[in-house]
């Protein structure tokens, strides 16, 4: 079983953004830290909770990546390399394991991990709302980038 790298954590670190104050994310769930909705105690996030410290939305982030580590683990069927895990697991912190369940991509992984066309797969996944955004488009170029390095 792989498990997130820092090199991982970096990457989901920049495109999630730290905010120490609850906040409503664009798909309307109170959040917090780097994209934290679920306290690791279980309790969903509120608007009306206390502000917390980078350390802590860290060590949230973490807790929260295990579960998207298990389900990449338990999707790719082929022997892939830790940047491959890394930049799968990213993709799926930010999609959901069940995006990438139906995906061209994961059929792709599976196929041939090392197939270079993986990449036009993840620049697949830039829309939101039907529009094309900046962020999702350097996000997944990012992920790209390292699933091929």
């Amino acid at each position: 079983m792989l498990t997130t790298s820092d090199n991982g954590i970096a990457l989901i670190k920049r495109f999630e953004g730290y905010r120490s104050s609850p906040y409503i994310c664009p798909a309307g769930v109170p959040t917090i830290g780097y994209g934290t909705t679920i306290y690791p105690d279980g309790r969903k996030v509120s608007t009306n909770d206390a502000d917390i410290k980078e350390s802590e939305a860290t060590s949230y982030l973490k807790h929260d990546v295990a579960a998207f580590e298990s389900d990449v683990n338990k999707l790719v069927k082929s022997d892939i390399n830790q940047s491959q895990f890394d930049a799968l697991v990213s993709f799926a912190y930010n999609l959901g394991a069940g995006a990438l369940k139906r995906s061209t991509l994961l059929k792709k992984v599976n196929a041939d991990p090392n197939d270079p066309s993986i990449k036009d797969e993840f620049l697949r996944w830039v829309n939101a709302g039907g529009k094309k955004l900046k962020g999702l488009v350097l996000r997944r170029d990012a992920e790209a980038q390292l699933y091929l390095t």
